[in-house]
């Protein structure tokens, strides 16, 4: 009918990755108020999350729950959904990818670019918020004419139950276009803002907008950390963070590895490492701080015999890396320490701390994988 006024269509985003980080952030871009509706794509919670939807239990927002408008058990599924929606709504706003930055396969079908090639129509902008290095590649290649951006997160954050996250302090996540030079920047950086905007209205205060370069600067960073802890925890048999940071021999080698990464990064990028990001030093004594705040938090929290949170505690808890080793899941060496020993060896320089744990590593998941398969045959 002339003269009336349509709604605009929603702004749809699928999560692809429903762990403790997808669960978190979707929770905070749904906002069926403001046009914004999310839907998810689990695995094992897949029950729960259809059945009760998400619940959260936050130190900055408190608890609540929340229902995505769909909740898939598969990306194939999304898309049967996509394709069966009228006109308007037949494509996804944004894909964001959370799940463990891992390689592909001996079947290159089953690259995490491939996976989410049915549910990425023209106007799809795809959002990863993954660790490592080196992760946009494959998606810039398998989607040159869409938007990517690449986001790096700090949140302390672990999945209680099936469906059930629960946030331990305050998070930050950074954001920037990649275009691996190819131009076409002023778009990603629009959807960068947008992004960051919804964020933003959600209550993430700390979204940071950052340009292509910048944003490699704060991966870069957060690689040192990740490798030096991470990978850290399993060799030293499950070491929490505040452990390392304490012990002096610990503490030598986490700061030597960030030292090996952080110099890395300034002959990849070709510039000093901003002053705004803080040292290894600094990031030692950062970890000890808020160890002991967690501590002091969660004292006054559960007083006497109270019963003590399952999982993860935050920055007084171990790497998630510790934990995909003890429950033999694949871990992301490639991504956190493959890469970096490869830039190493393409820029002519030496990083010993991290290949030596890369070398270690690659053997003792191999070892582990291949006695799972015959105690596994046994039965």
């Amino acid at each position: 009918m002339a003269g009336v006024d349509h709604p605009p269509p929603p702004v749809r985003i699928l999560i692809v990755g429903a762990g403790a980080v997808g669960l978190f952030y979707s929770s905070r871009l749904h906002q069926p108020q403001n046009n914004v509706l999310v839907s998810l794509v689990c695995r094992s919670n897949y029950k729960a999350i259809k059945s009760h939807g998400v619940k959260l239990l936050t130190h900055t927002f408190g608890e609540y729950s929340y229902r995505p408008e769909n909740t898939f058990h598969s990306v194939r599924e999304a898309a049967r959904f996509i394709k069966s929606a009228p006109s308007a709504s037949k494509v996804w706003d944004y894909v964001v990818v959370t799940t463990k930055a891992l390689p592909p396969s001996s079947n290159s079908a089953d690259s995490e670019a491939k996976l989410i090639e049915s549910v990425v129509g023209p106007g799809t902008s795809i959002v990863l918020i993954q660790n490592g290095i080196g992760i946009e590649k494959p998606y810039s290649d398998a989607f040159p004419g869409n938007v990517l951006l690449s986001a790096v997160t700090v949140v302390s954050a672990e999945q209680i139950e099936h469906g059930v996250v629960r946030q331990n302090r305050w998070t930050r996540i950074s954001i920037g276009p990649w275009t691996q030079g190819r131009g076409n920047e002023a778009d990603g950086i629009s959807k960068t803002h947008e992004f960051c905007g919804i964020l933003k209205a959600g209550g993430i205060k700390d979204a940071e907008e950052y340009n292509e370069r910048e944003l490699q600067f704060v991966r870069w960073h957060k690689i040192a950390i990740n490798a030096a802890f991470n990978p850290s925890s399993v060799l030293s048999n499950g070491a929490p963070n505040s452990d390392m940071a304490a012990d002096l021999l610990l503490r030598e080698h986490t700061i030597g590895v960030m030292d090996e990464i952080l110099r890395l990064a300034t002959i990849v990028l070709q510039s000093l490492i901003p002053a705004k990001f803080a040292t290894p030093e600094q990031i030692i004594q950062s970890t000890l701080r808020n160890t002991r705040q967690n501590f002091d938090s969660k004292s006054k929290s559960q007083p006497g015999n109270a019963k003590k949170p399952k999982g993860n505690q935050g920055e007084s808890s171990r790497p998630s890396m510790w934990y995909d080793w003890a429950q033999g899941r694949p871990m992301e060496l490639e991504v956190i320490l493959g890469n970096v020993v490869r830039e190493a060896k393409r820029v002519g320089a030496e990083v010993p701390r991290v290949q030596s744990m890369y070398a270690l590593l690659c053997m003792a998941q191999k070892r582990r994988d291949e006695q799972m398969r015959k105690a596994k045959a046994k039965l």
